[in-house]
């Protein structure tokens, strides 16, 4: 629809004007308007602005998807399994499970701490957790920034193997609340309060399930 460089917006507004007069003067509301704009203008700094304006609210924690209903971690049991590699930040996503779970009314007693050494021994420890029949749910809890050497990627990627493979063996909920980053910002911006924080999340998420797998299938393990 538009071309790139100094391409004149022209069409777009002669169109935009048509429209405005069907409509008795009233403004367009949709999204699409202001990207239609956006692309038409020889500056893609603008269209970079506008896709963050629609993109930013592509969370689980947006308005339009509210869990349906207050959720309790009353009597139910829940394993955290934290790495001690970045632990600065790691120690902030187990403060923000902590702060969820107890949000959802779990008792402290009914909530247990395994540190490992790194995210690659995740998978494993959340395993023998599941498979000890103690709790209702596991979450995995860990940070690994990207460096100079493909060591990420490799790390990232069994770590998520592992941690699915532990949940899907077990049936028990195991949680993936492993923050993984290009840099260290990116890294504290996932390890900041309530909804900013992964370990909150994966929280509120293994909260989710114990209740929705008791009341769809009367058991949280198979």
């Amino acid at each position: 629809m538009c071309c790139a460089g100094g391409a004149s917006p022209q069409p777009i507004q002669k169109w935009l004007h048509r429209q405005d007069a069907s409509r008795s003067g009233r403004h367009l509301k949709y999204p699409e308007i202001d990207r239609l704009i956006a692309l038409a203008r020889p500056r893609t700094a603008v269209y970079t602005h506008v896709e963050r304006r629609y993109t930013h609210n592509l969370r689980l924690d947006s308005e339009n998807n509210e869990r349906p209903r207050p959720l309790s971690g009353k009597d139910f049991r829940f394993a955290i399994v934290a790495s001690r590699w970045n632990d600065a930040l790691v120690s902030r996503l187990i403060a923000g499970a902590f702060e969820a779970l107890r949000e959802a009314s779990a008792a402290d007693e009914a909530i247990e701490v395994y540190r490992v050494p790194g995210s690659f021994e995740l998978p494993l420890c959340a395993l023998k957790a599941a498979t000890s029949k103690k709790f209702d749910a596991v979450i995995c809890l860990g940070v690994i920034i990207r460096g100079e050497t493909r060591h990420f990627d490799f790390i990232a990627g069994e770590a998520a193997r592992g941690i699915s493979e532990a949940g899907l063996k077990t049936g028990i909920p195991v949680l993936f609340g492993v923050i993984t980053a290009e840099d260290v910002d990116q890294a504290n911006a996932r390890a900041g309060s309530r909804q900013d924080n992964k370990g909150y999340e994966a929280a509120l998420a293994a909260v989710e399930l114990v209740n929705l797998y008791r009341d769809a299938f009367g058991s949280n393990s198979e």
